[in-house]
């Protein structure tokens, strides 16, 4: 049941916060067809005015889920409110084939008979228009089986046509969106181009004559590049006609001429061959003459070339002159650098020479000096030797500590051999646990090749995603909490074959989501990686309690007879936030998979199991139960392949190669203690072994040692003394030394000053190369220049001397030519060789054609006039003439273009004039409306009249930017650019921008509101409210499933809810008017009480 209501303006309690019913109006759909429907009731008198072509009442039969049911709208602000499938929508489906809309307005149908309820034959639609002159009521009975329409207007027949016409003079546009969007069509609103949204603004708010006048200066605009283009065609198309006119012109007048000449064949023929003969003869003078002008001007071209030949031989003179002596330069150059380093080499010899010298001396300075300490440590270890000898003791028997120490050093060797044996086994097992190492290790990389194939997949599909799984690695130390990369890269198959069944439940964008456990840890990695770097990447919070365990509502074991196998969540592992995130959002404890044989038996598992969502071998079923009925409905789609999942990394055994890998590791470092141990307890017998063999020695030293120690002094004293004999007198080296020195470098300074002189000698050199160079680069450039003019010259000379033979052959030709034809015209004339040409025939050559064309033209036109005309064409003179009279027409047609053209542009200028300053004015007035809607937001808002060329007046569009944040800068509002909620908070402000300066008499905006935010839609529904509710404003539909709580209600508001279902009153059973009179009753006496 729907039940329409109004505010009631009566000063009351009840009133003020309860929306009464006013006017009769009501939406009963039913299962069963009333008999006939009700009567109209008579309008309730109002102080508020319906506007001219409002609706009053909407009456609906048999129309989509509908019975019957009638509705009377409020004059302002209608707001019709019911649940989802109820027929809402269905009245604005009403409104729109009632006005005479096509059913492709509202994007459902494109058949009018889908509109009828199913199972019904026919259906009804009656609107009544609000008219000052006494309301329209417009009916349309719609028949399924024809798919036609009949049209009733006051209960009369009529065509659709005058239904439209009627609607149009009430100004009413249902295929207009800025006035009728119902909600299939809310999205294309976006979609509009800004010159789609130009006329569907100036067709609702213009006045009548705006859109007029665009439309004028259009087809003014088409029609003048039409005339532009049909004049340009014209004049081409003359232009070709006077030429070939022209060309034609002669041939008409030779064909009179020859109509007057048929008695002058002979003449002609006499005369021809004298013509031809002096044309030839004069066509050999000017090639005589011609070839004489060549010919001279190939003696001043070859004159001309001798200075030029001169002047080369010259400069190539010059330039092999200073080439011979940049190449004496060089030469030059190059022994004096030869010279240079000789005396450089001298120079190093010398300073060579001198060190050598030095370090001789310093030589012998450090040997007499070490001959010295040398004498004097030999002369004390001769005393102490001596003292030693002094207070050395007679030996005593010290073979049995001999025996004793080398019984004590063969025991050490023994226990030494055992321990290098132990170290060698110990070194032995640890290659081997490293080689086992190494193979583990290689398994673990090879795990992790697998996982660097789905991060792969990640980067090639999702590069964005991939850059900041980069970043998140890299800075995992700024959260707090655990952060998990993306699901697809988280997530492990136990079996790839089962991996469709994951990426078929779990949406794309999820897929490729992160999993946070924290909200501030989600917020720094969004800022970062969207506001920063500008990623586009998706992020969820895990739930707080973990749902990663939770246990199925049911078991296993109770679904397998209907073939099922597994649920969703045992087909993979994953971390814990991510299968707590699956389990609560995806519901992947609940949803099983089964194979072939639970599709075989799919109705049975449905009415069975009562499962909401259920896997097959190849579908995936979703089965819902209706709101209203409790009718189970299902669907099933086949799953796509799996494109993410299908590389398996089974991390269980890859944690079992850690366990193992680490427990290699831990034997290691036991056997590489073990070796540390070995080796100090060898080294300590090692040192034991030393200090045994040392005081072996010892004791074996002392058993020798006065017979070493007198050796000992004999030797020492035989060395002191050849010490001593070789002697060295210091200062007398050091004089030679300083003294040969001295005349090294008297000689080095000459050769120093002979090289000076010789690199100035060699500077010189090079600048006078350089000079020469240049030079001779001067002589190449100016050389090149002459050559270049002489080529051309030349190829001037040889395209001259060319033409001179040509000349001379043509000359030859024609001498050869005029012999011959002076042979045939005497011939002609029956003269001899002596004969001059008879007075008769010069008179008549006289008035005869002097030209060979002339004359052929003549003799071919007597041939055949004295053949009876055969072979002459008389449609050429036909042809000039009607040439002729269609240049005249065309040129009057022409002059009849132009001025029509100049007249197209004179009306251009006039209508743009009337059209664009009102345009925009208006344009003005929207984005003033439109801004302050926008600022009342803290947003930013404009509206333009956008164009890129003036002239082109069907490219002018309006063009709609908008500002939802203060970072980011006004966007044009396009379907892409902004999000759902945007667009639909930016379509309801134009809109309402539109509301006040609206000339139709009702606009209709179905659900628009469903993609807003709560902030959003609050503000915008207080801005539609003040707006649709103030005086003289146009009638407004507002369709929602639901409205937020405590919104701001006006007195002028008329509240519509619709209730619809299988428990509803049938018509028959409901008295609408009773009702109302019984609900009035109540609201006029509760002041009373």
């Amino acid at each position: 049941m729907a039940t329409p209501s109004r505010k009631s303006s009566t000063p009351s309690t009840v009133a003020s916060k309860r929306a009464l019913p006013r006017d009769p109006s009501s939406e009963v759909p039913s299962k069963r067809k009333s008999s006939a429907p009700p009567a109209p009731p008579p309008p309730l008198p109002s102080s508020r005015p319906f506007v001219e072509g409002s609706i009053v009442r909407i009456v609906m039969e048999n129309f989509l889920t509908y019975d019957i049911c009638e509705v009377s709208p409020g004059p302002h602000l209608n707001m019709i409110i019911g649940a989802n499938g109820t027929g809402k929508s269905s009245i604005v489906c009403a409104i729109c084939l009632g006005l005479a809309g096509k059913p492709a307005f509202m994007g459902r149908a494109d058949k009018v008979g889908f509109f009828v309820k199913r199972g019904c034959s026919k259906g009804m639609v009656e609107i009544e228009l609000f008219r000052t002159s006494g309301n329209l009521i417009i009916t349309r009975e719609i028949d399924v089986a024809k798919n036609q329409s009949s049209w009733f207007i006051n209960k009369k027949s009529t065509t659709q046509k005058v239904v439209e016409e009627q609607v149009a003079a009430l100004n009413i546009q249902v295929g207009n969106l800025c006035q009728f969007l119902p909600q299939d069509k809310v999205g294309e609103f976006a979609k509009l181009s800004k010159i789609e949204l130009l006329e569907a603004t100036e067709k609702s708010i213009g006045p009548p004559e705006m859109h007029r006048y665009h439309c004028e200066l259009k087809n003014f605009r088409e029609k003048e590049k039409q005339l532009e283009t049909s004049c340009k065609e014209k004049t081409e198309y003359l232009e070709k006609m006077i030429q070939r006119n022209e060309r034609y012109k002669q041939d008409v007048e030779r064909f009179y001429e020859r109509k007057r000449h048929l008695d002058l064949i002979e003449m002609l023929e006499a005369k021809r061959p004298w013509v031809e003969y002096e044309n030839v003869r004069q066509e050999y003078e000017e090639v005589k003459l011609a070839r004489d002008r060549v010919k001279e001007e190939v003696r001043k071209l070859k004159e001309g070339q001798i200075p030029m030949t001169r002047r080369i031989e010259e400069m190539e003179r010059q330039r092999h002159t200073l080439e011979a002596r940049i190449k004496e330069k060089a030469t030059d150059i190059k022994e004096t650098s030869q010279k240079c380093k000789q005396k450089q080499d001298i120079i190093e010899r010398k300073d060579k020479q001198i060190e050598e010298l030095q370090q001789a001396l310093t030589v012998k300075q450090n040997e007499e000096h070490d001959r010295q300490r040398r004498i004097s440590n030999t002369r004390k270890m001769i005393e102490d030797l001596q003292n030693e000898l002094k207070t050395t003791e007679n030996c005593e028997n010290l073979q049995p500590q001999i025996d004793a120490i080398t019984n004590d050093l063969r025991r050490v060797q023994d226990e030494k051999a055992l321990c290098e044996g132990e170290v060698i086994d110990k070194r032995g097992e640890k290659e081997s646990l490293e080689k086992e190492r190494k193979s583990v290790g290689d398994n673990i990389v090879r795990f992790d090749n697998l996982m660097n194939q789905k991060e792969d997949k990640l980067r090639q599909r999702y590069r964005d995603t991939y850059d900041a799984v980069l970043w998140l690695r890299n800075n995992r130390d700024k959260f707090k909490q655990r952060v998990c990369e993306p699901i697809m890269l988280t997530i492990n198959m136990k079996d790839n074959k089962n991996a469709k069944y994951i990426e078929n439940h779990i949406s794309s964008n999820d897929l490729r989501a992160f999993v946070f456990e924290s909200q501030e840890d989600m917020e720094i990695f969004l800022k970062e990686i969207r506001d920063n770097k500008k990623l586009r990447v998706n992020a969820v919070i895990a739930p707080k309690s973990s749902y990663a365990d939770k246990a199925p509502s049911r078991s296993l074991n109770e679904l397998k007879p209907y073939g099922f196998f597994s649920y969703l969540r045992e087909l993979f592992d994953a971390p814990d936030p991510v299968m707590s995130f699956l389990c609560c959002h995806y519901h992947i404890h609940e949803v099983p998979v089964g194979t072939e044989r639970t599709r075989e038996r799919i109705e049975r598992v449905i009415q069975e199991t009562r499962l909401k969502q259920m896997y097959t071998a190849e579908e995936k079923y979703v089965v819902k139960t209706s709101f209203y009925s409790n009718k189970v409905i299902s669907s099933n789609t086949s799953l796509k392949v799996a494109q993410f999942l299908t590389v398996t990394v089974d991390l269980e055994q890859r944690r079992h190669l850690e366990e193992q890998l680490k427990e290699i590791n831990r034997k290691l470092q036991a056997v590489e203690a073990g070796l540390i141990a070995l080796c100090e307890r060898n080294k300590h017998l090692e040192h034991k072994d030393n200090e045994l063999r040392q005081k072996k020695k010892e004791l074996l030293e002392r058993k020798t040692k006065k017979r070493q120690l007198e050796q000992k002094i004999s030797s020492k004293l035989g060395s002191l003394k050849l010490m001593e004999q070789d002697t060295c007198n210091l200062e007398e080296e050091e004089r030679k030394a300083s003294t040969k020195i001295k005349e090294i470098n008297v000689q080095k300074a000459k050769l120093v000053t002979e090289l000076t002189n010789f690199v100035k000698i060699c500077t010189s050199l090079h600048i006078q190369k350089v000079d020469l160079i240049l030079q001779n680069t001067t002589v190449i450039s100016e050389k090149n220049k002459l050559e270049s003019d002489y080529m051309a010259a030349s190829s001037q000379l040889r395209i001259t001397e060319q033409h001179f033979i040509e000349l001379d052959e043509s000359r030859q030709r024609l001498l050869q030519k005029c012999k011959e034809l002076m042979k045939r015209a005497r011939q002609v004339c029956n003269l001899g060789a002596e004969q001059t040409v008879p007075q008769e025939y010069q008179t008549a050559f006289q008035d005869l054609p002097n030209t060979l064309d002339e004359i052929d033209a003549l003799l071919t036109e007597e041939r055949s006039r004295a053949s009876c005309f055969t072979g002459l064409n008389p449609t050429v003179v036909e042809e000039y003439t009607k040439r002729e009279e269609e240049i005249e027409q065309l040129t009057e047609e022409l002059k009849i273009k132009k001025v029509e053209l100049d007249k197209y542009r004179e009306n251009i200028s006039q209508v743009k004039e009337r059209w664009l300053n009102p345009l925009k004015e208006l344009v003005e007035k929207i984005n003033e409306k439109f801004s302050n809607f926008f600022s009342s937001m803290q947003c930013a808002g404009e509206v333009d009249l956008h164009t890129e060329n003036e002239e082109d007046y069907d490219k002018y569009g309006i063009r709609i930017r908008v500002k939802f944040r203060s970072s980011t800068q006004l966007h044009e509002l396009t379907p892409h650019h902004q999000s759902g909620g945007e667009r639909s908070v930016s379509t309801m402000l134009y809109l309402m921008a539109l509301q006040e300066l609206n000339r139709c008499p009702f606009r209709v905006v179905d659900e628009i509101n469903q993609g807003m935010d709560p902030i959003n839609e609050r503000r915008v529904f207080e801005m539609v409210v003040n707006t649709a509710c103030k005086e003289n404003t146009s009638q407004y539909f507002f369709i929602t499933p639901k409205l937020l709580q405590n919104l701001p209600y006006s007195e002028k508001m008329t509240v519509l809810f619709v209730y619809n279902g299988p428990h509803m009153l049938e018509p028959n059973r409901w008295n609408l008017k009773a009702f109302q009179r019984r609900r009035r009753r109540i609201t006029f006496t509760q002041p009373s009480q």
